[in-house]
């Protein structure tokens, strides 16, 4: 089992799972479900957010581009300036939406946030 290391840049993916999501106003917008990496690069590309539903049944999922949250300390998770409108009025999401360009495009500049593709890669 992964453990959390407050002191550490790095975090588990274990870790990330089910780590809240708060909007505006410190308001718990959802929680992170699962994250999308890119399989050559390592680089995370998106977390998949839930929210909604009773006890897990009918949460709705939504693939939130990792460039539009930021880990806050203070709250022990994730904030968003993402909106429960912009979730609700986001690009139409489908199994064959991973790795189809256009779709990426359209929901990083719904979010208002810059593609992961275009973000400076360190060299190694």
């Amino acid at each position: 089992m992964a453990m959390a290391n407050p002191t550490s840049n790095l975090i588990s993916s274990e870790n990330v799972h089910g780590t809240a999501v708060y909007g505006a106003g410190d308001n718990n917008v959802g929680d992170i479900d699962h994250l999308m990496i890119e399989k050559m690069s390592g680089r995370v590309t998106y977390a998949v957010m839930s929210f909604g539903g009773f006890l897990g049944l009918g949460n709705s999922h939504y693939p939130i581009p990792w460039n539009a949250l930021k880990y806050d300390t203070a709250l022990g998770g994730y904030r968003t300036g993402i909106t429960e409108q912009q979730l609700q009025s986001a690009p139409q999401f489908s199994q064959d939406s991973w790795g189809n360009r256009e779709w990426e495009q359209r929901t990083h500049e719904h979010y208002g946030v810059r593609p992961y593709w275009d973000a400076a890669v360190p060299m190694i």
